[in-house]
């Protein structure tokens, strides 16, 4: 057995290896002040960010679920390594020579499993890659070529050949020291009658690294008639590779996916090189398998949860395509980007268009025009008579539960009138009934739906949450512009008192629509209101955790108390922005419920109350008029 590494080559590879290199090969980082970095943390699900890096300290801690520490410790949780596999990864990286105390130089049979598989695939794609350029590979070349890749192209993206013998690769990675079992493991090769035989033969050949950029398998697409195995034959599960934790081209892409916010993805191998060829240096694509819950996590860390992001999806217009697209939607609500779908004329993938229509029909192509609902919505629509009402009401009984399960009231208000205008019922309000009834009667049965998400925040009378107890409703709508708002002016009204005040306090907890939030507002006037923070900030915060009912709610207001603006100048016109907006939103939700009422009521209503209830509407549209006109001087 291999001894222990040398403590002083342990701690050189700590200081060799900066925490915040590291860190930004799995997620996105931004600037937290203070010399610190922000992201979304890798180890739990979260909206906001509350994984910090320390580049100074070497050290990285969430405030969400408290995993922390150094360098070592970070790539040990995310890649599931040993201490010992995880030093000597960031030593090879390094350049450090580790020394062992108890044996010398550790040798190459005795490292960690996932270190030697990951440097069995290492090998194999370099391997692969100079086969392409032999005379036996000359299928390959002319199958890129016709598919618009020069060499070059092949060379970016690593592409290369599996030659057709038996065992060709295998009995090269054996000179290089790897065992029969390690050969199996790792999914390059597989049992033959007489030993272990190449897994790959005769295929090009294209390797599939992760977030890091670390080779972990192969995609191959055959290329000869007398292959009888399938189009696209994918490494098998191996423990360093899940096909469905792992995104094509996300080693090229994921800069440009944190620098832009936005991503493409694609079906296959092909459409990644000809988008990148392009110029959409965003796409990237899933391995075999379809867009899921963990690509949504690799994504979501990238994108960083940016309210602005975009996600385009490039399914074809088929029958195999809408059903992606219908099952990308079911996971739409785990984003908090905003989806799209683009599908190019006659069906043509980004590969195929590229060839037809040049780079500028395919950077066309990916620009975001069809919300991913919209198209989700309208396959279903499409497939009923609606000229008929007994088609309509078919094709609503199947919409509408699609659109009950979208978490935000106000959004799935909105889709659901947009369903109205689709099936061609007039009567919207009908329409957003039923839906508002499919979505009760869900939460009724405890479905959480295709997202796994929360309980609605109108969910039944046991769930419900009511200000200013523990907000143990939905996850907050990052989508929601009255969220966003709100969140905002609740960081004003705790870091800037002074220019909220006094305005603030005259706020109701109602006008705060997301449970979380008005239960933050309670504890501010628990508090004795944002005007006592004017004189000492520190007692004023101090008071306000001390109002908050639990844990929960105490960490969304340290929470609010730290996070930075949106706004790139934070004064009394920014704040009197959100002052407005807040208000605003409230007063057309009054018009709105009042007007509601009365149309409910009908020629029921009596003459005293129809005077009073149309005397406060223009009261209010008033008000709303004052708002919108003259901003803050109007509160």
């Amino acid at each position: 057995m291999a001894g222990r590494i040398n403590d002083d080559d342990v701690k050189a590879v700590r200081d060799a290896v900066p925490i915040d290199a590291v860190v930004s090969e799995y997620l996105q980082l931004r600037n937290a002040g203070g010399g610190n970095l922000k992201g979304l943390c890798p180890f739990h699900d979260e909206k906001s960010p509350s994984f910090q890096v320390s580049p100074g300290k070497g050290l990285f801690h969430c405030f969400g679920c408290q995993e922390g520490g150094d360098t070592i410790a970070f790539v040990m949780k995310i890649d599931h390594l040993t201490f010992s596999e995880t030093v000597e990864r960031l030593a090879a990286k390094a350049g450090i020579t580790l020394r062992y105390e108890e044996g010398g130089y550790n040798p190459s049979h005795q490292r960690g499993e996932r270190i030697r598989l990951v440097e069995a695939h290492k090998i194999a794609a370099d391997f692969y890659r100079e086969q392409l350029n032999g005379p036996e590979a000359e299928i390959g070349r002319k199958f890129l070529a016709s598919r618009g890749f020069d060499q070059d192209a092949a060379a970016h993206f690593g592409v290369g050949y599996s030659p057709a013998g038996w065992d060709h690769l295998t009995r090269y990675l054996r000179g290089k020291g790897f065992s029969d079992k390690e050969l199996i493991s790792s999914g390059l090769s597989q049992d033959g009658r007489r030993g272990p035989i190449d897994r790959f033969r005769g295929r090009l050949m294209w390797p599939i690294s992760d977030t890091s950029g670390e080779v972990v398998g192969f995609g191959a697409r055959k290329l000869r008639d007398d292959d009888n195995g399938p189009k696209y034959l994918n490494t098998p599960e191996t423990s360093i590779y899940k096909k469905s934790q792992v995104l094509y081209g996300i080693d090229l892409a994921k800069k440009d996916i944190a620098k832009a916010s936005r991503a493409v993805v694609v079906e296959g191998y092909t459409d990644v090189m000809a988008c990148h060829l392009a110029g959409v240096t965003t796409a990237i694509a899933t391995c075999g398998t379809a867009f899921g819950n963990d690509h949504i996590k690799i994504l979501r860390r990238l994108l960083m949860d940016n309210g602005s992001a975009r996600v385009i999806f490039t399914f074809d217009g088929d029958s195999a395509g809408q059903k992606a697209a219908l099952r990308a939607f079911e996971d739409d609500q785990k984003f908090a980007a905003e989806t799209y779908i683009a599908i190019a004329p006659d069906n043509m993938d980004p590969c195929d268009l590229r060839l037809a229509k040049g780079d500028d029909a395919v950077r066309d192509l990916v620009e975001p025009r069809t919300p991913l609902f919209e198209f989700a919505l309208r396959q279903i629509v499409g497939r009923y008579d609606l000229e008929t009402p007994a088609g309509r009401a078919a094709a609503l009984d199947e919409a509408g539960p699609v659109v009950a399960r979208i978490k935000n009231s106000s959004s799935q208000h909105e889709v659901a009138v947009q369903l109205a205008g689709m099936l061609g019922i007039l009567d919207t309000q009908f329409v957003v009934k039923r839906v508002g009834q499919l979505a009760r009667w869900a939460r009724d049965r405890g479905d959480r739906g295709p997202a796994g998400g929360k309980p609605s925040r109108n969910g039944p009378p046991q769930q419900q949450v009511q200000a200013p107890k523990a907000p143990q409703g939905p996850a907050l709508n990052l989508r929601s512009p009255a969220h966003r708002t709100e969140r905002e002016l609740l960081k004003l009204a705790l870091q800037k008192p002074a220019l909220v005040s006094p305005a603030f306090d005259a706020y109701g907890v109602d006008e705060f629509t997301a449970p979380p939030y008005a239960a933050v507002r309670q504890c501010i006037a628990e508090a004795g209101g944002a005007e006592q923070g004017l004189a000492e900030t520190r007692d004023y915060l101090v008071n306000v955790l001390d109002a908050a009912p639990d844990d929960t709610v105490r960490n969304l207001v340290t929470e609010l108390a730290v996070e930075v603006f949106h706004g790139k100048t934070i004064d009394e016109t920014y704040a009197g922005m959100q002052l407005v907006q807040v208000r605003l939103r409230a007063v057309d939700r009054r018009i709105d419920d009042v007007q509601g009422s009365l149309a409910r009521l009908g020629s029921n209503v009596a003459p005293e109350h129809l005077a009073a209830a149309q005397n406060e509407v223009w009261v209010l549209q008033q008000y709303a008029q004052s708002l919108r006109s003259h901003g803050a001087a109007a509160l």
